[in-house]
This record gives C-alpha cells, sequence and structure tokens, in this order.
C-alpha cells in the first residue's frame, strides 16, 4: 500500500524537514545526507582563536584589580595603563595562534579608524568578561563604529559614510525580523489590512509571519522570473508603485535561488522610490551578500527608506552565536513616519515609552525597536550580551583587515565545486550566472527531466509526479533530505538543496542518487507510450506497484503516480 503523505501537506518546509529526516535515517547502514540544512559545515577560525585569547588577557586583567584577594575573586577590569599591558602580552604570546592578530587587530582599530586603542580594549576585555550590562543597550559604542564599518564595505560598498548609519545588535536575523514587524505594529506604522509586497521566493518564515492574526497583512507577490535567471521583471516591481503597499520585503541574494539583485532590479527600484513611492518602506535580508561578488543591497540605493538586516551566521559559520544587526539611516523615513502621525497615535506612544524619557516623540525608530525588544518596561536590560559583541567586533576586524578577500575567496571556490560536483553526476548543465552565490540551488524538476530526456519527458513528469511525495521518495530510497521549493513560494516544482553543509564527494553522491531516481521514471516513461502523454489514470497504471505506487524495488515505498493539483 502506498504511504499517504498528504497529512504533511500543510507543514512548513522546516518542520517537514524533520519527516523527511526520520524517514532517511530509518534504515540501517546508510548514511543520510541531509541536504536541506542551511547551516554550513565551514568557519573563520582566526577570529575565533582570537575570541580565546583575548579571554585569556581578559581573566588576567580582572585579576589585577582585585589581585590581594584569594579564592579566584577578579574584580571590573580598568581603563588606566590596558594598552600597555595588552601590548606586552602580544609580545610575550605571539608564538600562539590568534594573538599576532590582536595585536594587528589593535593597530587597525587606532591607525585605521581613528578609534582609541584603550576604549576598544577596554569594551572588549569588559566585554568578553561579561561583567557589566550592555550599556548602550542599542550597541556598544565602539563595537557599533567597528561592525558599521564592515556592514557599509560588505553590504554598500561604501557608497553611504559611516556615521549617517544606526545600527542595533541582535541575536541573528530572525530576532531582527520578529523586533522589526512588532515596532512597525505597535507604532501604527503598518496595519491589519495594509499591503506588504514579499519578493518571491523566499525565506519561508518570511511568507508566515505576515499572515499571523497579531499582524493580518495583505501579501503582493513580486516574483522573480526563473527564466530571466531569477531576476524581477520589471513589471514584477512596478506593482511597487502602488500606494497600498506599505512595506517591500526581500531576501538580496535570494534564498532559495541564490541569486543578487542585478543593477537593473536595483536600479528600477530606486526610480520607483524617487519617482513614484518617496513613502515606501524597504526591509531586506542581506546574509549572502558576502558570498556574491561586487554586491550593493538596496540600502545602498535607497538608504533612508531601507532598514538593513545582516546575520553574521552563514558568512562565518556562526549559527550558534545568534548574531546580527538592524541598519537604519539617520534620516530615516521611518523617523519621518513617526512625526507624520496623527496626535491621537502620538499620545498613545508618549505613554507607551514615557518611561524612557521625556520627549518621547524624539525616541527615533531603531531606539523603540531596542525598548520594544524588552516589552519597554526591561529596556535598560535590553541589548545583545556583551560576549556576542565582542566575537561579533573580531569577525568583522577579520574580513575588514582581509584586504585581499582570501577568506571570501575560498568559500566560493568551496561552494562552487560543491555545485560542480553534483550538477556533473546528475548529468545537467549549470549556469554561468554572474549574480549567482550557488549557497543554495533549486533542483526544478521539470529542468531537470528535460535536460535529460527532452521536453516530452518533462511534460509527462510534471502531470504524473507529485514533487512533495517525490521528496519523501527520495528521503526514503536514497537516504538523501531536501526541502520542498513550493514551501518558499516557487512556482514550479523544485526542491532546495544547501552547497554548504555537506562534503564535495556527498553532493556527487546526491547527484548520482538523483539521476538513478530520473532513469527510474524514464523507463516507466517509455513503459507508458512515451512521448503520447498518458492521462492520469494510463500512468497509474503503468507504474503499479513494483514502480511508482506500492512496493519498489527492495521492498522500498515509493509514490503514487497522482497528478499534481
Amino acid at each position: 500500500m502506498a504511504a499517504d503523505y498528504s497529512q504533511y501537506a500543510k507543514l512548513s518546509p522546516f518542520e517537514l524537514k524533520d519527516e523527511l529526516i526520520k524517514l532517511a535515517s530509518s534504515r540501517e547502514n546508510r548514511l543520510m545526507l541531509n541536504a536541506g540544512r542551511g547551516n554550513p559545515n565551514f568557519l573563520a577560525t582566526l577570529p575565533r582563536r582570537a575570541f580565546f585569547r583575548l579571554g585569556l588577557f581578559a581573566a588576567t586583567e580582572s585579576e589585577l584589580s582585585f589581585s590581594y584577594m584569594p579564592n579566584n575573586v577578579g574584580g571590573l577590569p580598568q581603563i588606566a595603563g590596558i594598552e600597555g599591558r595588552f601590548e606586552r602580552f602580544i609580545a610575550e604570546n605571539r608564538d600562539q595562534p590568534g594573538v599576532v592578530f590582536l595585536g594587528r587587530a589593535l593597530s587597525y582599530v587606532r591607525d585605521q579608524l581613528g578609534l582609541s586603542a584603550s576604549a576598544f580594549l577596554h569594551e572588549m576585555v569588559e566585554g568578553i568578561l561579561g561583567c557589566n550590562y550592555p550599556v548602550p543597550p542599542r550597541m556598544l559604542r565602539v563595537s557599533e563604529e567597528i561592525v558599521r564599518h564592515y556592514i557599509v564595505k560588505e553590504m554598500v560598498g561604501g557608497f553611504i559614510p559611516p556615521g549617517s548609519v544606526d545600527l542595533f545588535a541582535v541575536e541573528g536575523g530572525t530576532a531582527a525580523m520578529t523586533y522589526i514587524f512588532n515596532t512597525l505594529k505597535q507604532n501604527g506604522l503598518v496595519k491589519k489590512g495594509d499591503k506588504v509586497a514579499i519578493g518571491m521566493p523566499v525565506f519561508t518564515p518570511y511568507i508566515e509571519i505576515p499572515e499571523l492574526d497579531e499582524y493580518g497583512l495583505v501579501e503582493v507577490a513580486i516574483n522573480a522570473d526563473p527564466k530571466k535567471e531569477w531576476q524581477y521583471p520589471d513589471s514584477e516591481l512596478e506593482k511597487l508603485k502602488d500606494p497600498a503597499i506599505k512595506i517591500f520585503f526581500c531576501i538580496n541574494p535570494s534564498n532559495p535561488p541564490s541569486v543578487k539583485m542585478d543593477d537593473r532590479s536595483l536600479e528600477k527600484v530606486a526610480a520607483i522610490v524617487r519617482e513614484h513611492r518617496p513613502d515606501l518602506f524597504i526591509l531586506t535580508d542581506d546574509v549572502y551578500g558576502t558570498f556574491a561578488d561586487d554586491f550593493r543591497s538596496l540600502f545602498a540605493l535607497c538608504p533612508q527608506n531601507t532598514m538593513l538586516v545582516y546575520s553574521f551566521s552563514k558568512y562565518f559559520g556562526a549559527t550558534g552565536w545568534r548574531l546580527g544587526v538592524v541598519a537604519t539611516h539617520r534620516d530615516s523615513i521611518f523617523d519621518k513616519a513617526l512625526a507624520a502621525l496623527p496626535e491621537s497615535a502620538k499620545a498613545a506612544l508618549d505613554r507607551r515609552y514615557g518611561s524612557l524619557l521625556p520627549d518621547v516623540r524624539s525616541l527615533s525608530f531603531i531606539d523603540r525597536l531596542v525598548a520594544d525588544s524588552r516589552t519597554v518596561a526591561l529596556n535598560h536590560t535590553a541589548g545583545l550580551s556583551t560576549p556576542q559583541q565582542v566575537q561579533m567586533v573580531l569577525f568583522s576586524l577579520f574580513a575588514l583587515m582581509d584586504e585581499a578577500d582570501g577568506y571570501k575567496a575560498e568559500l566560493k571556490k568551496l561552494i562552487r565545486r560543491r555545485e560542480v560536483a553534483l550538477y556533473r553526476e546528475l548529468g545537467v548543465m549549470q549556469g554561468t550566472d554572474p549574480n549567482a552565490v550557488d549557497y543554495y540551488t533549486l533542483l526544478d524538476l521539470e529542468v531537470i527531466a528535460r535536460d535529460l530526456y527532452g521536453k516530452d519527458f518533462a511534460a509527462w513528469v510534471k502531470d504524473n509526479v507529485n514533487p512533495d511525495e517525490l521528496l519523501f521518495r527520495i528521503a526514503d530510497e536514497t537516504g538523501i533530505v531536501l526541502l520542498p521549493g513550493r514551501g518558499f513560494g516557487t512556482r514550479q516544482p523544485a526542491g532546495r538543496a544547501s552547497l554548504a553543509n555537506l562534503n564535495e564527494f556527498e553532493y556527487a553522491n546526491i547527484g548520482r542518487s538523483l539521476r538513478g531516481m530520473a532513469e527510474e521514471f524514464h523507463a516507466l516513461y517509455q513503459k507508458s507510450g512515451g512521448g503520447k502523454r498518458p492521462g492520469k489514470a494510463k500512468a497509474k497504471a503503468a507504474a503499479e506497484p513494483d514502480k511508482v505506487s506500492g512496493k519498489g524495488k527492495g521492498g522500498q515505498k515509493g509514490l503514487t503516480g497522482k497528478k499534481r493539483k
């Protein structure tokens, strides 16, 4: 009897993944290959070594304060003389990995960024010890300066003076989105029934958040076109001219196509904002931007209209650290929109934030984000933990000081070798899109079928294979986990595979396994009359128990041969 997978139809891809993992792991003596995860299996080691070495120096600094105390009691580190003590530490330990980097980092902060070396060291030492509250709660002062330079370099390309950007350090990109939507709602900048334009395909939760009852937003899809290498056609971007759309929400480079917006698309959005929609809010998640060549965020072209979210998780292999920032321009339309609220709304917000400062109306949107992240009343304990901020700073300095972008080049080569291995064994030509980032790849069922055996076979597959059920068969028979493309808003049957979390030979194995499954389907296609495109009933008859439905080879469960709806 064929398995019934319809009970999983409404699950998010990330919940469905757990069911696929169970199925893929159910057989003994078989390796499960989870290509559904976005968590990379690579990470930046040097800034981590520096973090741990810095921690040892910080512990010594603490002990200096209470050196008369026994039993391992330390005190708060002192700023006086800290630079000299640090340089002595570097000289005495320069043979230890990570220590020379710390010495170079101090020089860079002082000589290239023009910041106080003593203030930097004191903030880093106190921060890594975690011995004080984050002050200011939005982000530590020197840390914000350094991370701001990194964000402007990588996301903006230097088109905006760093001093015009404010940052809020948060627990990764997902926390950023949670805080942003909540503060937009709390301040009346979006209301139930408002329209939100979403660049599709997109990370599934970004489809689900606006639909929640507390937001009740109406979604307008801005669809990227796979035939145009996953760029947004002008006709789709033209939808943003609708004044009922309050916010444009996108991931750039995209997830899962992993393609950055090209210059034409960026300029088109900028022109729409400039000429038609100066009031449009833009929210862009640019977590994959550091994997792209010559990346520019929408924040570079529409800085006043854009809130930028960046996470350190993927590029630095730091998903467990939960490190991210929200960036806004100091002359943002979010603040202008707050100033334009009716008096009744302003009075309500005066009450909401009245415990924070006398002049509530001077409180910027980004500082309201901070307060709302702790339900306002707990604003004094807001802020990302200070050790997290120290690691974020060291990641940023690592990238800023790598003028040749050696780390970035290695990651790009690593990911692209994996992509080549997968598609080589699958037997399908891969694209050469200069805007492709390749962190993920979409395995389009129709395209693969057409490239392997022609358009008639592709049409047969489209009519007779349910793509979601196919993912279960792939998991069951091969131990490979892919995520359904439809859960990300794709309009054609596809599976998302991460190219970041497995090794090259494993991607080659995935390609071979999928090619073998395609050959099985082609044999079925030929048996059913090949090229005659039989109807559903004939295809089902051709796919009796030993083929598509019921038991497959070796007693494995297969697909029902039902047509997609």
